[in-house]
Order: C-alpha cells, then structure tokens, then sequence
C-alpha cells in the first residue's frame, strides 16, 4: 500500500509562482511513474506532468516552459513547480504513482486569481 500526501496549493496572482510537493510512504524508486493531475469544476482530471523513475519526464502542451516535474528520491518526494500561473490553472491538483496499481492523493488547491 503506498500513501500519498500533497501540499503546497493555494491562493496566488495571476503570473505567481506556487511548488506543489508529493510525499510517498515508501520509497519512490520503487514507484515506476509519479505525476501529477488536476481537475477543475465540471472538467475532467488531466495529466499536467509526470516523471519516471529514471527521470523521463512528460508534460502537458498547456503546462510546457511554465511547470517543472522533480523528484528527490531521498526524500521520497515528487515536486511540482509552477510558474507563471493562469486563471485557469486553477484546479485542484492530485498527485498520482504507479507500481503494479494506481495510488492517488487526496488533492490540494490551487487557485490563481486574474
């Protein structure tokens, strides 16, 4: 069983910046693939960025020169940094990590007012 925990959302400006940190309770080597998701209201949930355990990372078109995906495999943390943030960036953000299942965490908020 792998537990995940986020922090890091808020409230910021348009154009601020926000770090998103996901910490597993087992050793993240041992996670294949942790990335990051969100959903906004009456959306549904996409993938903003992952990274493997070898350090492939992905990202999606709307996030790509503005969010950085890295993990800290002695901490045992995933980070998501934000920059530039838009209106709609505003989502609530879920930290995802998969091994032979899926795990999720249970969200934070991310709100970037105009």
């Amino acid at each position: 069983q792998v537990q995940l925990v986020e922090s890091g959302g808020g409230l910021v400006q348009s154009g601020g910046s926000l770090r998103l940190s996901c910490t597993a309770s087992v050793s993240i080597v041992s996670i294949r693939s942790m990335g990051w998701y969100r959903q906004a209201p009456g959306k549904q949930r996409e993938l903003v960025a992952s990274i493997t355990s070898g350090g492939s990372t992905n990202y999606a078109d709307s996030v790509k020169g503005r969010f950085t995906i890295s993990r800290d495999n002695a901490k045992n943390t995933v980070y998501l940094q934000m920059n530039r943030l838009k209106p709609e960036d505003t989502a609530v953000y879920y930290c995802n990590g998969i091994t032979w299942l899926d795990y999720w965490g249970q969200g934070t908020q991310v709100t970037v007012s105009s």
